[in-house]
């Protein structure tokens, strides 16, 4: 880590190595290793999880911290609801589709988290339809947690497809 200064840098700092540690779990695999799945009957792959991370970085950034909840949101369909998992396949087009989306709904977060400062770590959004409330300090730190939670998952799946572990 950085020695970045304040509470936001701080955040920051570990989101953007978390988003780099779980971008390389992913480096140098062809479409169809990325598309291995885990364990029966888990649908969990390495493209299942760049296309959850893209859903997840929108849901939090887009619909709870700026309010647009009308976006649509990536990969999903309503009738299935572990969709950005089971229809990641090991295609090119689903590769590259996959990690665009995530590419630019992490730019977009880094665009508005640009406009941010550390007293606004404190302000309470509303973040659903259900009225739920939270802060923006306490949403940065569900994504980072999210992050480390889901590049352990990235790395157990990189090791059984080549043997590749840790950082």
């Amino acid at each position: 880590m950085s020695d970045a200064a304040g509470e936001l840098a701080n955040y920051r700092d570990y989101l953007g190595e978390y988003r780099k540690m779980f971008s390389r779990k992913c480096d140098d695999l062809s479409p169809e290793q990325l598309a291995t799945r885990s364990v029966p009957p888990s649908t969990l792959s390495l493209v299942g999880l760049v296309r959850h991370m893209a859903y997840v970085e929108q849901a939090w950034f887009q619909r709870a911290l700026q309010g647009n909840l009308d976006e649509p949101r990536p990969f999903t369909d309503p009738s299935d609801r572990d969709f950005d998992f089971n229809a990641a396949v090991g295609t090119v087009e689903c590769v590259e589709e996959a990690f665009a989306e995530w590419r630019n709904q992490v730019a977009r977060a880094d665009e508005w988290l640009d406009t941010q400062d550390d007293v606004s770590m404190g302000a309470e959004v509303v973040f659903n339809s259900d009225r739920e409330t939270s802060t923006v300090r306490d949403i940065l730190v569900h994504m980072i947690e999210e992050y480390a939670r889901h590049t352990g998952h990235a790395d157990l799946l990189r090791e059984c497809i080549d043997g590749r572990t840790g950082e």
